[in-house]
């Protein structure tokens, strides 16, 4: 069965032999027309002068013997005027071009009758031949599955995509920014990992053909930075991918980008104020002066000072127990009272944690929750004042936690009763409990300073865009399709 889009390529892969047939590359190198190459941006102030642009036809408008075209680059669009009497036999060409061609044009930038900045064409060529066609508008892209496969398209045909992503790159971009003047270095660590550790998540496994042996893409960066604050640096971060093999959900991609942070000789309430200053300074470089955002529902304002909430009194107000204190009977009947579903090992630490969730989604923040319990926390230093609760901070927006902060135990006895205690849960069942990690242990027997040390994942950006998560990356994960 032959489609309308069949045929609209069958007509294309026609004019695109015509163009062969007379000589015309349909595919150069580069660019032959002289003169230097601007981006649209810089045409449109250049009234009455010389310009030579290249990008994508996105409309074309014949009137006889003159046709209108808009041409779009990556800084903005233009309009373009082909006139036969300027380009005499080459206005021919114009009947084998189509809209989502790639084109350069050099002439003046002039004003039309009707007041618009135009490019009075002199010279054109073609750069690249487009085969299948463009939507016909935004309202006929609608279907999210055929968006999302097609991203490309969609970042043609809706500028706020397209405009979103240059974003995401300024806000990584005032990341680096932001680091580089408090003294921090990035260095990049391993991918994979013979031990997952630094988080609670089930890995993805892959195998290494050369050294015949299996490994596991990271689910955080904490471990190997905090060996290179075993090692002699003291501040440190990076960048970079890391995955966690859970389902897709509105706030959760298996693969994204994530930062973190170690910082030799303070602990989490120095961090807690170089945290707030990275929103801020992130903020301010990505949205300029805007201060508040609607996030899932809430207004959330930064201008505001960021509140304290103490994890044990709000706990205990909900629910009328402590906590710190709590025994798994009474976590088990806290779960069935408040209809949480218990799709998990039911543990101390995975039932309060659930719990922690429903009172969490009505903070609206920005907010720095505090004084965790220590069974929740097995890299965080405990509390001199409370040994039942750690040093440690999330920060809360929107009803999430976007972030953690903490004091790193570096007493490595005291680390290796936490791993083997984690070790217990995953034996019994909890594929999301932290792995024994030995080497790093012995890591902390030849000695690291105290440290603080923090992440936060591309979920800050997500939030701050208000978009879902498969919204807020380039090429989001599908299941396969041809």
């Amino acid at each position: 069965m032959t489609t309308r889009l069949d045929t609209i390529r069958e007509v294309r892969i026609e004019k695109l032999t015509k163009l062969k047939k007379l000589g015309i590359n349909p595919y150069p190198s580069k660019i032959s027309l002289k003169g230097k190459l601007v981006k649209i941006r810089e045409a449109r102030e250049s009234l009455e002068k010389q310009v030579l642009v290249a990008g994508r036809l996105m409309g074309l408008r014949g009137h006889g013997k003159v046709t209108f075209a808009d041409l779009k680059d990556e800084s903005g669009q233009i309009q373009v005027l082909f006139k036969g009497d300027a380009l005499k036999n080459k206005y021919e060409l114009l009947e084998l071009l189509d809209i989502g061609d790639f084109i350069a044009a050099s002439g003046n930038v002039t004003k039309t009758q009707a007041g618009e900045l135009t490019v009075d064409v002199e010279h054109f060529e073609l750069l690249a031949k487009s085969i299948s066609p463009l939507p016909v508008n935004w309202e006929g892209f609608k279907d999210i599955e055929t968006r999302f496969r097609k991203r490309y398209v969609d970042m043609v045909i809706n500028q706020e995509v397209f405009e979103r992503f240059k974003r995401r790159s300024k806000f990584w971009q005032a990341h680096r920014e932001f680091f580089e003047t408090k003294g921090f270095i990035e260095i990049n660590i391993p991918v994979l990992e013979h031990i997952p550790g630094g988080g609670d998540a089930n890995p993805f496994i892959t195998h290494m053909d050369a050294i015949d042996e299996d490994f596991y893409l990271r689910i955080s960066q904490e471990l190997p930075l905090k060996r290179l604050i075993g090692g002699g640096y003291e501040k440190v971060y990076e960048i970079g991918p890391r995955f966690r093999n859970e389902g897709l959900s509105d706030e959760h991609i298996p693969e994204h980008i994530a930062m973190e942070f170690y910082w030799a000789y303070v602990d989490f309430n120095d961090g807690m104020k170089l945290v707030k200053d990275l929103f801020d300074h992130v903020i301010k470089s990505v949205y300029g002066d805007k201060k508040t955002f609607n996030i899932r529902g809430f207004e959330v304002d930064f201008s505001k000072e960021w509140k304290v909430i103490d994890f044990g009194e709000i706990f205990e107000k909900n629910y009328g127990v402590s906590p710190y204190g709590i025994s798994l009977d009474q976590v088990k009947a806290l779960l069935k009272k408040n209809n949480i579903k218990t799709d998990f090992k039911v543990n101390i630490p995975r039932g309060v944690d659930n719990l922690w969730k429903k009172i969490r989604v009505t903070i609206s923040g920005p907010a720095f929750v505090v004084n965790h319990p220590k069974y929740l926390s097995p890299l965080q230093k405990p509390s001199l004042k409370d040994p039942r609760i750690v040093e440690r901070f999330q920060p809360v927006i929107a009803g999430s936690e976007l972030g953690n902060g903490w004091s790193e135990v570096n007493d490595p006895l005291d680390q290796y009763e936490r791993f083997a205690e984690q070790q217990k849960l995953r034996d019994a069942g909890d594929k999301e409990a932290q792995w024994l990690d030995e080497d790093y242990i012995e890591m902390l027997e030849y000695g690291m300073p105290p440290t603080f040390g923090y992440g936060h994942s591309e979920r800050v950006f997500w939030f701050l865009e208000d978009v879902t998560a498969r919204e807020g990356v380039p090429f989001p994960p599908m299941k396969a399709k041809k």
